[in-house]
């Protein structure tokens, strides 16, 4: 039996991530009105994909972080450039037909001729090694006057 197939919510609209992974120099070469141009096509492409209800929502990440590891969390650098040459900037959630509609998305991202990499993850409803369900969002408490 496939893991991928029980933990995949595989649905006729199924969620997917698109994560964006960047080096920190990334747009460095780019001038102002290059950056401006590229922002631009970013919001195209968003705004396209939420009229045709393909995008719930996505968010850019804050280039400064904090990365936690050991058994404890004994350890914490900041980061998340400290280890690695690229770091997760942003995502997009998707839904989708299919891993294949995500990943057509996904090739048509503007940045990816700066070297920006995409990667296309389906979203489980439970995770494939601990079988931990997975949730939706927390509910908030309304806020005192």
């Amino acid at each position: 039996m496939n893991h991928a197939s029980l933990t995949t919510m595989e649905t006729p609209a199924s969620p997917y991530l698109l994560i964006f992974r960047e080096s920190p120099d990334v747009y460095a070469p780019l001038s102002a009105e290059q950056r401006q141009q590229l922002m631009q096509r970013w919001n195209e492409w968003y705004e396209g994909l939420a009229e045709q209800g393909k995008v719930e929502h996505g968010h850019p990440l804050e280039p400064g972080g904090r990365v936690v590891s050991g058994a404890h969390g004994q350890r914490v650098v900041d980061g998340p450039f400290a280890e690695a040459k690229e770091a997760v900037g942003g995502y997009f959630f998707l839904t989708v037909a299919s891993l294949d509609e995500a990943t057509e998305i996904a090739k048509r991202c503007p940045s990816l001729e700066y070297g920006l990499v995409v990667e296309v993850r389906a979203v489980a409803s439970a995770c494939p090694a601990l079988g931990v369900r997975g949730r939706g969002p927390a509910k908030q408490e309304p806020a005192l006057a």
